[in-house]
C-alpha cells in the first residue's frame, strides 16, 4: 500500500473526504518528523508503537569492489520504529 492508497482507505473508513483526509496524514507525517528532529524527540502511539532516533557510531566498513580498501563511515542518526505489544500482537495472531 502506498501513500495514495493508504489516504483512499483511511477516507473510506471515516467517511471523510481525500482531501481532507490526505491534509491530516500528511500533518500527522510532519509532525513525527518534526518531533524526531528534536533533542531526544521521541513519539509514542500506545498500542501502535514508538518513532525514535538512534545514533549510529562512527565505523569503518569495506568497499565490496575493493575489498582491500578501508572507508571510513561517520557517524550519524537514523530514524527507527519500535512496534508495540498490541501491534505485536495483531500482527502475529
Amino acid at each position: 500500500m502506498n501513500k495514495t492508497e493508504l489516504i483512499a482507505a483511511v477516507a473510506e473508513q471515516t467517511g471523510v473526504k481525500k482531501k481532507d483526509t490526505e491534509a491530516v496524514i500528511k500533518a500527522m507525517l510532519d509532525t513525527i518528523q518534526t518531533e524526531l528532529t528534536k533533542k531526544n524527540g521521541k513519539v509514542q502511539l500506545v498500542g501502535f508503537g514508538t518513532f525514535e532516533v538512534r545514533e549510529r557510531a562512527a565505523r569503518n566498513g569495506r568497499n565490496p569492489q575493493k575489498p582491500e580498501e578501508v572507508v571510513s563511515i561517520p557517524a550519524s542518526k537514523a530514524p527507527a520504529f519500535k512496534a508495540g505489544k498490541a501491534f505485536k500482537e495483531f500482527i502475529n495472531k
